[in-house]
Formats: structure tokens, sequence, C-alpha cells
């Protein structure tokens, strides 16, 4: 069970973390709560597993990224991690997840590689290739963006003021 404390901590931070010096110090004031009790909510509901993760989202088009790419890899599953390190690691991944795959669609490993062209987001892939020694891969371009949110698990309107 989660205190009501808990839950406007969930809330407040479940959008859009302000940029600047004390970000936590302002989600805090906004609460009307000390930035330490804060900290200390948030430590805790990352010890218990409640928060696994703080994760930023890029808006690659705000960023100056012209194209990104989801790129699916077919790698054996005995080299994956150590594929999966290297991949996670360039500056040009954002997102490198495992995933299980299907008869259909053979690809276990995926990177979202951002640049500013389609044509660098190849290079990029075809780097990784040559740096892993895998070479079945496919690149998938990002077209029309439809939805890109965070999860909501409480309203906002739940926090208090």
């Amino acid at each position: 069970m989660l205190t009501d404390l808990e839950k406007h901590v969930i809330a407040a931070i479940q959008s859009d973390i302000p940029v600047t010096r004390e970000p936590y110090r302002q989600i805090a004031k906004k609460l009307g709560i000390p930035q330490e009790d804060l900290l200390a909510t948030l430590r805790s509901l990352c010890d218990r597993g409640i928060i696994r993760r703080f994760g930023a989202t890029i808006r690659h088009q705000k960023s100056g990224f012209g194209a990104n790419a989801m790129t699916a890899w077919q790698v054996p599953e005995e080299h994956m991690e150590s594929v999966g390190n290297i991949m996670a690691a360039s500056r040009h991944v954002s997102h490198c997840y495992r995933r299980n795959p299907t008869k259909r669609w053979p690809y276990n490993l995926y990177t979202m590689i951002h640049a500013s062209d389609e044509e660098m987001c190849r290079s990029i892939a075809k780097k990784l290739s040559e740096k892993t020694a895998i070479d079945r891969y496919t690149l998938l371009f990002s077209r029309l963006e439809l939805k890109k949110t965070s999860m909501q698990y409480f309203p906002d309107d739940q926090n208090p003021k």
C-alpha cells in the first residue's frame, strides 16, 4: 500500500521534471514538503522496487536530430550481454532492449539510434554491426509520432497545491 504522500510524490514526478539547478527542491515546494522528505520518499520507493528507474524522454526533433531508427538485431544468445553492452555504450543509442524473437521475426535486440538524417543512422548501424560482428539487422525509421507521453499512475489533481 502507498501512503498519501507517496501517491503525491509519484504524481509529481510522473510528468516532466523541471529543468533547473535544483529540480527536487522545486517539486518539494509544489508539494508543500521539505526537499529532504521528498528525497527520502523517493529513496524508499526505489528501495522497495515501486520506482524501478527514472528515465529521460528524448524529443529528438527538438534536440536537433532529424532522424531516428529502431534497429532490430539478430544476436546469438551467447553473445547477447557483450553485444548489448557495446551497443548500449554508443552515444548514438538512447534505448537498448533484449526481446524474445519469433519464427516470423527473428530479431532479439533493439536499439534506438538518433542522428542528423537517415543516412547517418544507417552509417551508425553499420559501424555497430562491424564493431560487434552482428550483420543481421534491419532499420525501422520513424515516419510519424502518434503518441509520446509518460505513464500517469495518479492524476495530477491529487497533488496538494
